[in-house]
């Protein structure tokens, strides 16, 4: 789509530096996956964290490397239906031991349930605002431009199935979420007074265990429980690790190996070089482990991580749709700083709370008695109402996770304008309207056709093998020494 808007090497370049970002960035996530079913099994078995990591990345390598991507889309099944029914079994065994009324009523009283907090600040974590604006522009990017998505619609039948197959998905992940905040609300219950905070108490270590941590006190007993949703946890590892090794392993071999180098391995070097990337990626994913543990809470590192490249590719292809002035040039300046601005935002604030200068800012608990000796007086800090000035941190390592992929957006669409003015805008009417938003197209200027190599005028098809056949057509008439050249090859070739 890229190449067919802006028609120029600009775009190829702008599709490489998308799709590095988008590696760098499968590379840090498949260490957060890793760490999350790793630390899960650490609360309930006492197993060596890294002992478990390692387990994973080489079970996950080793199906994957052998069966290639059909074992990731068979196995991904399996291990998606285990994770729904660990998450629901849990929801519903907290539900009927209390009561869905009690569970509400002590997670009002505690000041969960917040609706409507219209705080202005950009500094509050979850606000009105930031799930409205940042949420919303992140889950969008990620249904809209994710390359992994986008490959899953272009699979199915017609555009009518790719529509209903997204507003299933979107029913679908809005009903999973709160299913899983209702899990939260669960947890906030079960240790309310007169229980105390576990981690006080030293039951556990990462805000992370809570939720095994309760699987063990509430289900220890009923056999298979703990069980599945261990297998629920992995499950849901496993499948995002295998995906993104995979995805990741040919790009790198379609975009790279064969697009910027120009080398044609034969399907024999090619198997090897994918498989050999698939177990690079997990010694990768397993080093990065170490890094890992020592950030925030899992959920705020993964949205802030992936909100770099979502909000980058969403203001590329919004610059392509929305205006059509925009060139080539403009394009790829505005996606180099969108990766900029997202990522030293993202980045710095990781490092900022992995250095401590920045605290987790948590609701008070009721104080409570236990084994406290293990903790040090900043994690009690965390605990209460009073948090140190985070004034002398920088102003954009205190935003709300929720921010980075409208800041990565909005630098795209900012840069991208100044530098689309200063180099040149396109004419709009020579842009095929199939390739724009149909909410600009009552104001766009009387269309113009690209012509054929006969004369005749045609337009851009948005379907990629039409499109693909239209550039050629268009390279052929722009060199007509390759056409003769290409035709007498063609007509010496033996039927």
């Amino acid at each position: 789509y890229i190449y067919i808007l802006f028609h120029h090497d600009f775009a190829i370049l702008i599709r490489k530096i998308v799709q590095v970002r988008l590696n760098r960035f499968q590379i840090l996530y498949q260490s957060i996956v890793v760490y999350v079913p790793a630390l899960a099994l650490n609360q309930v078995s006492d197993i060596n964290i890294h002992l478990i990591g390692a387990i994973v990345c080489v079970v996950c390598v080793f199906y994957t490397v052998l069966g290639g991507i059909r074992a990731v889309v068979w196995t991904d099944a399996l291990q998606v239906g285990v994770m729904i029914a660990a998450v629901i079994t849990v929801a519903v065994l907290g539900t009927c031991q209390m009561g869905a009324a009690e569970i509400w009523k002590r997670a009002t009283e505690a000041g969960r349930i917040q609706f409507l907090n219209f705080d202005p600040s950009p500094y509050t974590r979850h606000s009105v605002w930031t799930v409205l604006i940042g949420s919303w522009l992140y889950v969008t990017a990620y249904i809209a431009v994710n390359q992994t998505m986008v490959q899953r619609y272009k699979s199915l039948k017609s555009t009518k199935i790719s529509q209903l197959s997204i507003a299933i998905f979107t029913i679908s992940i809005m009903v999973f979420i709160s299913i899983c905040c209702w899990c939260g609300l669960v947890l906030l219950a079960w240790w309310s007074p007169p229980k105390c905070d576990p981690r006080v108490s030293g039951l556990i270590t990462a805000d992370d265990q809570l939720l095994p941590a309760y699987v063990m006190e509430i289900a220890h007993h009923l056999h298979g429980i703990p069980g599945l949703f261990i297998s629920g946890i992995f499950g849901a590892a496993l499948s995002s690790l295998s995906v993104g090794f995979n995805s990741t392993s040919v790009v790198i071999l379609e975009d790279f190996v064969k697009g910027c180098f120009k080398m044609k391995p034969n399907d024999r070097c090619s198997t090897i070089f994918v498989k050999s990337l698939v177990v690079l990626f997990g010694l990768t994913a397993l080093c990065f482990l170490f890094l890992i543990e020592k950030l925030g809470g899992v959920l705020s590192v993964t949205n802030s991580l992936a909100a770099i490249a979502a909000g980058t590719s969403f203001g590329v292809f919004t610059l392509g749709i929305l205006f059509p002035w925009t060139n080539a040039k403009g394009a790829l300046i505005g996606a180099i700083a969108g990766f900029v601005m997202s990522g030293w935002v993202s980045f710095g604030a990781n490092a900022a709370i992995g250095s401590g200068l920045i605290m987790p800012k948590k609701l008070p608990v009721p104080p409570c008695t236990g084994n406290i000796s293990y903790y040090s007086d900043d994690f009690f800090q965390q605990l209460s109402n009073k948090w140190s000035s985070e004034d002398d941190v920088f102003p954009l390592y205190r935003l709300s996770y929720h921010w980075v992929a409208p800041i990565g957006t909005l630098a795209v669409l900012v840069v991208g304008g100044i530098v689309t003015w200063m180099t040149g805008a396109r004419d709009p009417s020579s842009i095929d309207r199939n390739l724009l938003s149909p909410v600009i197209h009552r104001w766009l200027p009387q269309q113009k056709y690209q012509r054929g190599v006969d004369g005749s005028c045609v337009s851009i098809s948005i379907d990629p093998q039409v499109s693909a056949n239209l550039l050629s057509v268009i390279h052929r008439k722009s060199n007509p020494a390759d056409l003769q050249q290409k035709e007498e090859t063609f007509t010496n070739v033996p039927s």
